[in-house]
């Protein structure tokens, strides 16, 4: 059994992608009898690594990208996503949810939970949650982190019912776009794609009836370290590849490991591969430099992930068998 290292999740990167775009062409065609795909295009990694695969198998005239920013979401990333757009020669539209989710109730809700937490908390702050304990071997507890418009800096254990309701509310954001994308899919007869990598969609890092929505996934048996290593060979643009990941969710930036991980992606790729591989804590630890009981808490939070977020991939529930006659009542 080889050392454990970065070198397990090296792929034929060529082979992959033909693979991948050859299952894209036979899933939109004769799966789902639909003429093309629709991408929500957010200028990260993920989105941009399918827009490519999806032009790979079907040319870009088959392919639509979409750009759907809101009042939180990073400039930058809508820059990125329109330089990605046209490396690709794909058709693009640009809708503005913010509007939709102010009448919704977004903004409000999300904002009155914060104020519960941290009763100075104005319109002009920016705010992010931060998550600490699973390397630890702890809970996860989440805190509310704010910046006042001086600069100064907040910090908070948010209560269970105020970190549900900005989560809650935050969520809108996902569901609202993936209406956008539907809307353009059944306007086209064209396909959904769905942009998690394997580590998202086996920890449940998606919104369900949300981006977790989609007619296919391409992405989501690679790792996110396989996907940046996808883009490069693609040829995507060096301001993409270079992308750090965010949730681009929150006002303050974020970075999925603060919200969400326990560890940073190329750390967090390395530890799932090891469990579903067998692989020792002892290894790991040594693989990423850590303790052994930081490895061992890794691996129970990984557990804890999944089996907390197991609903989301579960179908609706259906009541077993038929309804029950009178006839067979009375028999």
């Amino acid at each position: 059994m080889s050392e454990l290292g970065p070198h397990v999740l090296e792929l034929d990167l060529e082979a992959e992608a033909d693979r991948i775009a050859a299952w894209l062409r036979d899933a939109t065609a004769r799966t789902l009898r639909r003429r093309g795909l629709v991408v929500a295009i957010s200028g990260g990694i993920d989105s941009s690594c399918c827009a490519a695969l999806a032009v790979r198998a079907l040319g870009p005239g088959r392919v639509l990208g979409l750009i759907l920013p809101e009042r939180d979401s990073s400039d930058d990333s809508a820059i990125r996503a329109r330089v990605l757009a046209g490396h690709l020669g794909i058709e693009v539209e640009t809708v503005d949810i913010a509007p939709a989710l102010e009448a919704l109730g977004c903004y409000r809700e999300r904002d009155a939970a914060v104020r519960n937490a941290l009763p100075g908390y104005g319109h002009d702050w920016r705010f992010k949650i931060a998550i600490e304990g699973g390397t630890e071997g702890r809970i996860n507890v989440f805190r509310l982190v704010a910046e006042d418009p001086a600069g100064g800096r907040h910090e908070r254990v948010l209560g269970l019912a105020d970190y549900l309701r900005i989560v809650a509310a935050t969520n809108y954001k996902q569901r609202v776009r993936k209406t956008i994308e539907y809307f353009h899919a059944d306007r086209l007869n064209y396909a959904v794609v769905g942009t998690p990598n394997r580590l998202e969609y086996d920890q449940g890092f998606f919104v369900k009836n949300g981006d977790g929505s989609a007619d296919v996934k391409p992405i989501a048996h690679l790792y996110k370290t396989q996907v940046y290593a996808m883009a490069r060979h693609l040829g995507l643009p060096e301001r993409v590849c270079a992308a750090i990941p965010t949730t681009d969710t929150y006002s303050l930036a974020q970075g999925q490991d603060e919200f969400y991980f326990a560890l940073p992606h190329a750390g967090m790729d390395l530890a799932l591969w090891a469990l579903e591989h067998g692989r020792s804590a002892a290894e790991l630890a040594r693989a990423l430099g850590m303790s052994l009981a930081q490895a061992e808490a890794v691996y129970v939070d990984i557990a804890n992930k999944r089996r907390t977020t197991g609903y989301l991939h579960e179908r609706p529930l259906l009541v077993p068998g038929h309804a029950v006659t009178r006839e067979e009542v009375a028999a």
